[in-house]
């Protein structure tokens, strides 16, 4: 356990073997930590998807003159870029946003309004050179992001998909365990637009401060919270509750900023060329893990949802002199499938296998033991609730 760790999802990712700190701000994904991210990948891509999305991939070595076409290589513009020189001369910047590669890029493939509405997408490493890493896996120097580029014909085109958006970011976080303290909130959008929408999550842990209707499931952030907001929302300050949240995802409208610039055009029925309209839809996948393990742990150690647990099972084999522990233990293994179930078959005290297994949290665990080996029942614990049932070999599956 790194002794530096204060942020409870980082140590219990390190002490359960999940993942492994290189250096302040930079962590290796172990095999149960990728499991976890791939799961979260997986749900992301199916909601992509389901919205329209088509995924591709851009490259990490961003070219230095795309990006001083708006002026975003600027140090002083932008002070967290990773840049390195090429031996061969000049400089490359490692990316740490894609506006500006996918307006490069999708300039090649769009001419007409029949190439459009466009929704690309990828997954990637980003690199962002914070002064200050903090937090475990929330706040980190390399992450794993989602970037959806919506590139439409105009505004109402634009709003259409963006509101699509919002409600397939709400699926995604209700499939991963923390829809029910997720709230859509108001933000500004930076340099970007008036407004943004971000997606924050009530934690202790977070690092933000928002204004949250519980009733209406809608929130303010900090930094745009004044009167003449609440009342365009229709809420009443009463109403407002102040929380601490960690901002699991966010949308932006980005207009005609990023295409002006390359000059990303399309021509209508009449020939005429007008500017794409553009949006902004990311999600940071280690942020979420982290944001996952900080609400639903407990004393004992992380509590997955069945959705990304790396295994929705963790046979718990009580070591004995009896073959049929061991028979039996196996024949579970192989009736729930290696892709499914955790063994623990090492020789090991009965109370260090109980505690790994709370610590690693998966959904189920499945105690074999001299005592039902022979009744041929077996118990399995709910990691959640603690409830614990009786069910034979073939019974098991079923759960």
């Amino acid at each position: 356990m790194p002794a530096d760790e204060t942020a409870k999802n980082a140590q219990l990712l390190v002490r359960g073997g999940y993942i492994h700190k290189e250096m302040a701000g930079v962590y290796s994904y172990l095999p149960l930590g990728l499991s976890v991210i791939k799961k979260i990948e997986n749900i992301i891509r199916e909601e992509m998807n389901a919205i329209g999305g088509i995924e591709m991939k851009t490259s990490i070595l961003q070219n230095k003159e795309i990006w001083e076409k708006t002026n975003r290589w600027d140090d002083n513009v932008v002070d967290n870029w990773f840049k390195t020189k090429l031996k061969s001369g000049g400089e490359v910047g490692l990316s740490f946003t894609n506006e500006e590669a996918y307006s490069n890029t999708l300039k090649q493939h769009i001419n007409s309004y029949k190439d459009l509405p466009a929704y690309p997408y990828d997954f990637k490493e980003i690199f962002r050179n914070e002064t200050r890493s903090k937090s475990g896996i929330l706040r980190i120097r390399e992450f794993y992001w989602k970037a959806l580029y919506s590139l439409s014909k105009d505004e109402t085109e634009h709003n259409n998909f963006y509101e699509k958006a919002k409600i397939a970011y709400k699926n995604i976080f209700e499939k991963t365990g923390i829809g029910y303290l997720t709230y859509i909130t108001l933000a500004s959008g930076g340099t970007f637009s008036k407004f943004s929408h971000e997606f924050q999550t009530i934690t202790e842990a977070g690092e933000d401060v928002i204004y949250v209707d519980e009733n209406k499931k809608i929130a303010i952030n900090k930094e745009i919270y004044n009167n003449k907001i609440i009342e365009n929302l229709g809420l009443r300050k009463e109403d407002l509750v102040e929380k601490k949240a960690i901002e699991v995802g966010n949308i932006f409208t980005l207009g005609t900023k990023f295409s002006e610039p390359f000059d990303l055009k399309y021509k209508n029925e009449k020939g005429e060329d007008y500017l794409v309209f553009m949006g902004s839809y990311g999600i940071g996948l280690d942020r979420l893990m982290g944001t996952i393990v900080e609400l639903l742990s407990d004393e004992k150690g992380i509590v997955w949802p069945e959705s990304v647990a790396p295994f929705k099972y963790h046979i718990i084999e009580i070591v004995s002199e009896n073959t049929e522990v061991k028979k039996e233990a196996e024949k579970i293994y192989k009736k729930l499938g290696a892709t499914n179930v955790l063994y623990d078959d090492r020789d090991l005290r009965v109370g260090e296998k109980f505690a790994d297994a709370d610590l690693l949290g998966m959904p189920y665990q499945i105690i074999v033991s001299d005592k039902n080996a022979a009744s041929g029942k077996f118990e399995i614990k709910n990691r959640k609730t603690g409830e614990i049932k009786m069910a034979s070999g073939e019974e098991i599956g079923s759960l």
